[in-house]
């Protein structure tokens, strides 16, 4: 069965509007959108991923999405101009009454429909019958976060994590009991170093503990500042962050990377910078520590070294950025050095946030793929 062209029914769920496309088995040549008016901007946004594929876009307005026959006859006076066929319908999106009325429209005429499995990532036939169809896992962060309305994304080159820091963030959670203590000294002395010789001053006193010097000659090893008596310089600001806690966003960015191709996952990105610009508005900025895409859910990573006061502002900001750019399927999980207190743990599970704290990192990677794995 050939079909040149796709109808959809833009929704405030864009994704199961978009995997189809991104399948070159599926891929159409023209996408025909019914958008009410509330769904304008998010059709929009699809346009904008459709147009660079290729994938030419016809929009038709939706005056009332609850008026069933009108939006019934809308879609019968679209397929009288496909007289020989070659369309079908994607009946995932809209209202209930939109995919209905639009569905109706097509079994009387004999056309095809399709539905987007929400968790399986799977194309179903309503319409003839046909075996279902798993589509291929082609969806990026970037078409992820365009989808729900971001203007633009920006991410670092894919650059890989050194072997050297690989091996300083494994040495730190592998005796993360030795130097917990001494990190949140760490913390403080890169935070100090906020110069322009970025340099800080180590006291001789209470600073001056056998741990602390440790800490110091490991990332001095891994080339990330260097110790001249008690005056501490980082190598560039990149060392300094890495130092002031960084190193935890590395460690499990690079642990990502490692469970890449065993778990499927489709891209993975380190410090995302979403930008957003509301209708009339000025640019927001959010940003992700980590950012996946497996099973063609966006997945959001937030990690922490410092010890914060109030953790549920944490667990708020990521369940909040987590529902506006993953939608219904989107998750979250949150690394922490630090352990988080009763009441804040018990917010996390009400929030369905994932925790990963303080002795829990020495087997992230364990803790990753469990949660990677179960997509529920």
């Amino acid at each position: 069965m050939t079909l040149h062209t796709h109808l959809i029914l833009v929704s405030a769920q864009p994704i199961p509007n978009l995997t189809p496309m991104l399948d070159d088995r599926l891929r159409p040549k023209k996408v025909i959108m019914l958008v009410s008016a509330d769904m304008h901007e998010r059709s929009l946004a699809l346009e904008n991923i459709y147009k660079p594929r290729g994938i030419s876009v016809e929009r038709h307005t939706i005056a009332d999405p609850w008026d069933a026959n009108r939006i019934s006859d809308q879609v019968l006076d679209i397929l009288d101009q496909y007289p020989e066929g070659g369309i079908a319908l994607n009946a995932t999106g809209g209202t209930k009454l939109m995919s209905i009325a639009a569905y109706e429209a097509f079994r009387s005429d004999n056309r095809p429909v399709y539905y987007i499995h929400p968790e399986q990532d799977r194309l179903i036939w309503l319409s003839p019958r046909q075996p279902p169809v798993d589509l291929a896992g082609r969806l990026k962060i970037d078409d992820y976060l365009i989808a729900y309305g971001a203007s633009s994304v920006e991410r670092p080159k894919d650059t890989g994590v050194p072997e050297a820091l690989r091996q300083l963030t494994q040495r730190l959670l592998t005796d993360i009991d030795r130097y917990a203590a001494e990190l949140g000294t760490l913390n403080y002395l890169a935070y100090q170093a906020n110069n322009p010789q970025l340099t800080s001053h180590i006291d001789a006193g209470p600073l001056s503990k056998l741990q602390l010097w440790e800490l110091l000659e490991l990332f001095e090893a891994a080339g990330l500042c260097k110790i001249n008596g008690h005056s501490l310089t980082f190598a560039n600001e990149d060392a300094r962050f890495i130092t002031n806690g960084g190193w935890l966003e590395l460690h499990t960015y690079a642990t990502c990377l490692n469970l890449k191709k065993s778990l499927g996952i489709q891209d993975v990105a380190c410090n995302i910078i979403i930008n957003r610009q509301p209708a009339g508005r000025s640019v927001v900025k959010n940003e992700i520590d980590i950012g996946l895409i497996k099973a063609n859910r966006l997945h959001l990573i937030e990690c922490k070294t410092k010890q914060f006061e109030q953790g549920a502002e944490v667990l708020y900001k990521l369940d909040s950025l987590r529902d506006l750019m993953g939608g219904l399927q989107g998750r979250a999980m949150l690394v922490s050095f630090n352990q988080l207190d009763k009441t804040s743990r018990a917010r996390a599970k009400e929030l369905n946030i994932k925790l990963c704290c303080q002795a829990e990192l020495k087997n992230l990677q364990h803790h990753l793929q469990i949660w990677l794995n179960n997509e529920r």
